[in-house]
């Protein structure tokens, strides 16, 4: 029955109309299957028994059966592609049938061949630096973000005296990021001393930081995750105070771009989702996750740059390569060989402790008990230290591990810098703004302890790379083993054992060679417990 209003009528039957349907079904389904089994008709297949094996000339019989098998399908492809072509031919004449003339007449004049240009490697270091140089060129201020644990590591001379270099009169100002992770002590150290060349704001980035729609979702169960929210991980510090400075700064401006720039895993992607509130850039452990430039517009006024990692240069030493450049991630370097020069810098004691391993002769063998206390095993109960080594080296560059260097007792100006520049960078800011706000950040922070926060011996600042042609020529670390072998410095015992055995190895393999010597047989005969040869061989 058609029901009113409605294109189509209903499909719904009664019960007892359904029932007599299918059991209508189910009697003309036997009915069939009796008359098949009364002719011998069976729906399987007979099986094909082939050539039997008694049969004369049975190879040539089965050779030409695969060679007419093998011609069939020859042919059958032949006219799929046959219609294919035919097909595709027809398709090409009615939509030329179908272009307007106008069309047609432009294209038979402008006639150019389109270059396949290859997508450019979004990796490579050529990429990475123009990236940067983007950045640098399209900003009125660049934040150089800071890891606290170890801040002179983090600066980059080189970027440094680009950005004063450019025209513009560019601003810089330092992020100090990761604070949490440092002695409260040490913080305020670093802060004075690096207060002396540029601005210096105290941050603490939030690591669980949500897109819009689980933000929205957590709105509705408001008890919870409020707990949730006054958690270590997710509390952000200095957000504001940064916020308000930059506003304030942009004051007399239209617009302000901001860049943030900085050696990869510093925290300037989770700094921009601090800031904005929701999950705006990509972050995570692994180095070298932004590839290119990315706008985020906090206010109307301000606007941040987010930017891929500075690219180290190789001339630095090992355990600055270790921590700031992609070797190990581009397959330049083991992660084995990172881990051994990371425990080479710091006390073997508070290695210990920190990890709660026994004690240990070389990195091997720390990583295997490592591997033991976190359970990476692999078949058979043998340790996995290639999983333990990327955890450990996870540990130190993502915002896991507490480990703090100390601050230099006389800093002095590099190279780049003098007295006027310096209050040259320190104008336009609203200073007391500053102060307020690292003060309001330091309170807020829960610092670990002296005693629980492993020493780091730094390396000074890290060298970066703002073009490929600037790339040095000279191999990884080199600077290091030169000033080791002027000073000579005492060295640890897993410094002294992993030395040890990596000259062994550089050792080449000793020969024995055998020397004939000629042998009294009637001396030897004479002696008691020698061998008579003459009572057997006369």
């Amino acid at each position: 029955m058609k029901r009113p209003k409605l294109k189509k009528a209903s499909k719904r039957v009664s019960c007892s109309k359904r029932y007599k349907i299918q059991k209508k079904v189910r009697e003309h389904v036997r009915k069939l299957r009796k008359e098949a089994n009364k002719k011998g008709v069976s729906k399987r297949p007979k099986k094909d028994l082939g050539v039997p094996s008694c049969a004369p000339f049975k190879e040539e019989v089965l050779r030409e059966a695969e060679l007419r098998r093998l011609q069939i399908e020859e042919e059958t492809e032949k006219k799929k592609q046959a219609k294919k072509e035919a097909r595709a031919k027809k398709k090409e004449t009615l939509s030329k049938a179908a272009e307007p003339k106008a069309k047609k007449a432009r294209q038979d004049v402008v006639e150019k061949p389109v270059e396949n240009l290859p997508a450019p490697d979004k990796s490579s270091k050529q990429y990475l630096c123009s990236e940067l140089n983007k950045v640098i060129d399209a900003s009125d201020v660049l934040i150089e973000v800071l890891d606290a644990r170890d801040p002179l590591g983090c600066r980059c001379p080189q970027l440094e005296e680009a950005v004063l270099q450019r025209e513009g009169s560019k601003k810089l100002l330092l992020v100090l990021n990761k604070i949490d992770l440092v002695p409260q002590e040490n913080v305020e150290k670093w802060i004075q001393c690096l207060q002396l060349e540029f601005p210096v704001v105290a941050f603490k980035a939030s690591t669980q930081i949500k897109n819009k729609t689980v933000q929205a979702r957590k709105r509705r169960i408001v008890a919870s995750n409020e707990v949730l929210d006054r958690s270590r991980a997710a509390a952000c510090l200095g957000n504001h105070s940064l916020t308000e400075l930059l506003t304030s700064f942009a004051a007399n401006k239209a617009s302000l771009k901001v860049g943030v720039v900085g050696f990869p895993n510093v925290g300037k992607s989770s700094l921009i989702n601090s800031i904005k509130g929701t999950l705006e850039c990509n972050v995570g452990v692994r180095r070298g996750i932004t590839k290119a430039m990315q706008e985020v517009h906090i206010s109307k006024s301000v606007k941040l740059i987010d930017s891929p990692g500075v690219v180290a240069s190789p001339s630095n030493p090992p355990a600055s390569l270790a921590l700031r450049s992609l070797q190990v991630e581009q397959g330049q370097e083991t992660v084995l060989e990172a881990v051994r020069t990371l425990l080479k810098q710091c006390d073997h004691s508070q290695i210990m402790l920190q990890y709660n391993v026994p004690d240990f002769r070389n990195s091997l063998e720390f990583l295997t008990f490592f591997a033991k206390k976190r359970g990476y095993l692999q078949k058979g109960g043998v340790p996995n230290t290639v999983q333990a080594a990327t955890a450990f080296l996870a540990d130190w560059t993502g915002a896991k591990l507490s480990y703090h260097c100390k601050a230099p007792e006389n800093p002095r100006l590099p190279a780049y810098l003098c007295d006027a520049v310096v209050t040259e960078m320190q104008t336009g800011w609203d200073l007391n703004i500053l102060k307020t706000g690292n003060e309001e950040t330091l309170k807020g922070v829960k610092f670990p302890s002296q005693a629980s926060s492993i020493g780091f011996i730094s390396k000074g600042p890290t060298e970066g790379l703002l073009s490929v042609c600037n790339s040095p020529e000279q191999k990884p670390g080199a600077a290091e083993r030169q000033v080791e072998q002027n000073e000579k410095p005492v060295q640890s015992t897993v410094e002294a054992i992993d030395t040890e055995e990596s000259e062994k190895a550089q050792k080449p393999p000793v020969r024995v060679h055998f020397q004939s010597v000629a042998i009294d047989i009637g001396r030897s005969a004479a002696t008691d417990d020698a061998y008579d040869f003459n009572t057997d061989f006369k």
